[in-house]
C-alpha cells in the first residue's frame, strides 16, 4: 500500500507544481525550493520500493543517478532564494552532469532485468548507441554552437547535458530494440525523452537569453524522473527472446564515427571538437567487441572440439566418430570397433589407475599402427573404433596389425599386463547400419575367439 500511494502522490504533486504557474505561487519558494524537490524525492522513494528489479546493478544505479539529479536541484533552488557561501551553481551542475554516467548504465540494465544481456549485446547497444549520438551531435548541435556566448564553464555544461542526453537515448532505444517493446521500455522511453526534450529546449532557451527559473520547462525534467521511475514497477518482456542489434546499425555507426575522424583530420576545424570524444569511443568500443567476439569464437572452437575429445586417451569420443560416419557414406572404405580382451582384470587386480595407463598406452599403439588419414576413437570403457578409406583388404591388413600391437605386454610399475583385443570389421557399403554390422563382428569375434571378424 505505500509503494502505491508514493506512485501517486509524485504525479500528484507534479500537477500542482505544473498548476502553481497560473497561480500567486508560481516561482514562490514554496513551488520551486519544497514542492518541486519533493517529487524526485518521491520518484526515488518509488524506485527503492520496486520489486520487480532483478538485476543486482540497476536499481542502486538508478536510485544513485535521481539522487544525484535530486541534489543538484535542490542547490540549484536554494541558490535561487537563499545567499550561499559555496558555488552552488557549479556544484549543482557536477551533480547534475554524474548523472548520466549512472543512468547511462542502469538504464539498459533494467530494459529487461530478467534476460541476461551477453557482453557482446552490451557492447552492440553501445556502439549503436555512441554513433547515434555522434549524429545527433552533429546535426543537432553543432549548428546552434556559433550563437553560443557567455562564460566558458556555463557553455560547457550547456552543451555537456544534451550531448549526454544523446548518448543515453541512443544506447537506451538501441538496447530497447534489441529487447523488444514491453510495458518497462514504454515508460522508460517515454521518460527519457521527455527528460531529452527538456534539456534542448532549455539548451534552446539558455541560447537565446530568454530561459527563467521556475518556468514550464522546469517540469519537463520531473515529468521524465517520474515517468522513469514508474517503468521499475511495470512488467518486463521477460517471457519472450528478445532479438540481437542489427548489424547493420553496428557497421553505419562505425563508418559515421570513422568518417566524422577522417573528414576532422583532412579538414580541421569542419566539425567541434566534442564529437571526437563519442565519435573515438565508439570505434574503441568496436574494436574491443571485434576482440572479444574472436575470443569467443576461438573458446566456442576449443568447446567443441573438447566435447568431442576422450578426456583420458585425448582420442575423438563415440560423438565424434557418429559424426565422422554420417558424413563417411559413399566413400570407399571400412569400420573397425576393437575390444580390449582381460582388461576388467586389470583393474580388479591393479586398479583404475594402472587400468588408465593401460588404455592411454593401448591408444598410442594402436596409433602407431594406423595409416595417415584414418581415424582412431575411444568408444567409452576399453572399446575403440577406427574409420579407414580405402578398399576392404587393406582395411583387414590394418585390423591385423592392430591386433599384433597388443602382443607384448604392458610395462607399468614393474607390473608386466598381457592383455588382448578383439576386432569386428564391416566394409562401408553405403547404408546407414555400418556401426551395426561393425558391432555385431566385434560381439562375434570376441564370443568365438576369431581375433579378427569382418561381416
Amino acid at each position: 500500500m505505500p509503494a502505491r500511494l508514493f506512485r501517486i502522490i509524485g504525479p500528484v504533486l507534479l500537477l500542482l507544481h505544473f498548476l502553481s504557474h497560473f497561480t500567486v505561487f508560481g516561482k514562490s519558494r514554496w513551488s520551486e525550493l519544497y514542492l518541486y524537490n519533493l517529487i524526485p524525492f518521491f520518484a526515488i522513494l518509488v524506485i527503492v520500493l520496486a520489486d520487480r528489479i532483478i538485476d543486482p546493478l540497476s536499481k542502486p544505479l538508478l536510485i544513485t543517478a535521481i539522487s544525484l539529479w535530486f541534489i543538484g536541484s535542490l542547490l540549484a533552488s536554494a541558490a535561487s532564494f537563499y545567499h550561499l557561501s559555496i558555488p552552488a551553481q557549479l556544484f549543482s551542475n557536477v551533480a547534475y552532469l554524474l548523472f548520466y554516467p549512472c543512468a547511462i548504465i542502469a538504464l539498459p540494465r533494467l530494459i529487461s532485468s530478467s534476460q541476461k544481456s551477453t557482453v557482446l549485446e552490451v557492447f552492440d547497444a553501445s556502439i549503436v548507441g555512441l554513433g547515434l549520438g555522434v549524429l545527433g551531435t552533429v546535426f543537432v548541435l553543432n549548428p546552434v554552437l556559433p550563437h553560443f556566448g557567455g562564460k566558458l564553464t556555463d557553455a560547457i555544461f550547456a552543451l555537456a547535458f544534451p550531448i549526454c542526453d544523446l548518448i543515453l537515448i541512443s544506447l537506451t532505444l538501441a538496447t530497447i530494440v534489441a529487447h523488444g517493446f514491453s510495458q518497462r521500455n514504454l515508460f522508460m522511453s517515454a521518460g527519457i525523452i521527455a527528460f531529452t526534450l527538456t534539456d534542448f529546449l532549455f539548451l534552446w532557451q539558455h541560447i537565446n537569453g530568454i530561459y527563467t527559473f521556475g518556468s514550464i520547462v522546469d517540469d519537463g525534467w520531473l515529468l521524465g524522473l517520474l515517468l522513469i521511475s514508474e517503468s521499475s514497477w511495470r512488467s518486463s518482456r521477460d517471457d519472450q527472446n528478445g532479438s540481437s542489434v542489427n548489424p547493420i546499425f553496428i557497421a553505419l555507426s562505425v563508418f559515421l564515427s570513422a568518417t566524422l575522424l577522417a573528414l576532422s583530420a583532412l579538414r580541421p576545424g569542419s566539425f567541434p571538437t566534442y564529437i571526437l570524444f563519442p565519435a573515438i569511443s565508439t570505434l574503441m568500443l568496436a574494436f574491443i567487441r571485434m576482440t572479444i567476439a574472436l575470443k569467443q569464437a576461438k573458446n566456442i572452437g576449443q568447446e567443441r572440439i573438447l566435447a568431442r575429445t576422450d578426456e583420458l586417451t585425448g582420442l575423438p569420443n563415440r560423438r565424434r566418430l557418429i559424426s565422422e560416419i554420417e558424413g563417411f557414406i559413399g566413400k570407399n572404405g571400412a569400420l573397425l570397433l576393437l575390444d580390449l580382451d582381460g582388461f576388467k582384470p586389470v583393474n580388479d587386480l591393479h586398479g583404475h589407475e594402472t587400468g588408465d595407463r593401460v588404455l592411454q598406452q593401448a591408444s598410442m599403439r594402436f596409433m602407431r599402427a594406423l595409416p595417415h588419414g584414418a581415424l582412431l576413437a575411444r568408444l567409452g570403457g576399453d572399446e575403440f573404433g577406427v574409420l579407414i578409406e580405402g578398399d576392404y583388404e587393406h582395411a583387414m591388413d590394418i585390423a591385423l596389425a592392430l591386433r599384433a600391437t597388443l602382443s607384448y605386454p604392458f610395462n607399468i610399475d614393474s607390473h608386466h599386463i598381457t592383455i588382448g583385443v578383439s576386432i569386428g570389421l564391416a566394409e562401408n557399403t553405403g547404408s546407414p547400419d555400418l556401426l551395426r554390422r561393425a558391432d555385431d563382428a566385434m560381439y562375434r569375434a570376441k564370443r568365438e575367439g576369431l581375433g579378427v571378424c569382418r561381416l
